[in-house]
């Protein structure tokens, strides 16, 4: 009979333990966020686990309500399967899941899209944007910032090209263009809740450069220096051609004076010409033949070249606008994933 007591007394004590952890679960889950952390995510099998771990750690420790938005972008290796683990044992993560590989671009976007928290922190899960310094990112929000840029100072992966390459494209593009950027900006950056939602109903051109959008935004900003590491596993998913296409897009996001360059070799190719014309009929005035076969066809050639370079530019810049007429959305989702019952939402289109 008392062994009975016990038992029951036992199974009472466990139900109730039960009781107050789901009420505590829900509880979290029902309050304010307080930080939303947006992670892209493309064949990243290798480092995804060890990113979340170090990720979710890092959140804990700091005693604030989180979540975390994984956003599948077209993975073909086991990166969508990790990330369904993931989420099956921890209630504070969401999956996006893209319908195609849609760019690093739209899924930093669709992750904002679907941010709830007072904070929206954008990352890489290759472990080269340190979770380590969230703590720091919150403690400037905290101070009254909206907008927290990352800057690297080093790149520990980066190779002397690479390094070279990097800053002349930023000293290039604050040359000509009005909105100067952050030097060494990355996709790395904290947000508050209010600029969250004007990226949410604005900005939203289909060819875009967030990070310069970031900057281009205004509000009360400022940044934070760190070291990034080299890629916890993998390789980087960036080829020079993507980064070329990435450069050309922040260029013609951020400035006019490429579709002006015709105007100004319109007048140089001009000033040129008035001088042919007065030094021509200067030698004619003289009696005298005016040499110059060579140099006339290699004039003519530099001013074919010149002018096809010049409507390739337009042409790219028109690319831009047939794309923005024809609407078409900046990701499609295929299906969301949310806490331990996974609930999925079909065919979503942003």
């Amino acid at each position: 009979m008392q062994q009975s007591s016990r038992l029951s007394l036992y199974s009472n004590s466990i139900l109730l333990l039960k009781k107050l952890y789901f009420r505590r679960q829900y509880y979290l889950l029902m309050r304010k966020i307080d930080c939303s952390v947006v992670a892209s995510v493309f064949n990243e099998e290798e480092c995804l686990q060890m990113f979340y771990e170090s990720l979710s750690k890092i959140l804990h420790s700091s005693s604030i309500s989180y979540e975390i938005i994984f956003v599948n972008d077209g993975s073909v290796d086991n990166s969508l399967s990790i990330l369904k683990n993931i989420a099956s044992k921890d209630h504070f993560v969401k999956i996006i899941d893209f319908s195609k590989n849609f760019g690093h671009e739209a899924a930093m976007l669709a992750g904002i899209d679907h941010a709830c928290g007072e904070a929206v922190i954008c990352m890489d899960s290759d472990l080269q944007h340190p979770p380590e310094l969230i703590p720091e990112m919150l403690q400037k929000k905290a101070e009254g910032f909206e907008v927290v840029n990352m800057v690297r100072t080093i790149r520990r992966d980066a190779g002397f090209l690479q390094k070279m390459n990097s800053k002349l494209f930023y000293k290039f593009i604050n040359s000509i263009s009005t909105v100067k950027l952050a030097e060494n900006a990355s996709d790395f950056f904290l947000i508050s809740q209010k600029v969250c939602k004007i990226l949410q109903k604005n900005f939203r051109e289909r060819t875009r450069f967030l990070r310069g959008i970031i900057q281009l935004i205004g509000f009360r900003k400022t940044t934070i220096e760190f070291e990034a590491p080299k890629r916890a596993a993998g390789k980087s998913k960036y080829s020079f051609f993507k980064l070329l296409k990435l450069s050309l897009t922040a260029i013609s996001s951020f400035s006019k004076i490429p579709l002006q360059l015709g105007i100004i070799t319109g007048l140089i190719f001009s000033i040129i010409s008035i001088i042919l014309i007065v030094f021509s009929f200067g030698m004619w005035l003289f009696g005298k033949t005016v040499p110059g076969y060579t140099t006339l066809i290699i004039f003519m050639s530099a001013f074919a070249g010149i002018q096809l370079f010049v409507t390739g530019l337009i042409g790219q810049y028109i690319s831009y606008i047939f794309d923005e007429v024809k609407e078409r959305p900046v990701y499609v989702v295929n299906e969301i994933f949310e806490n331990e019952n996974h609930k999925k939402n079909k065919q979503k289109i942003a």
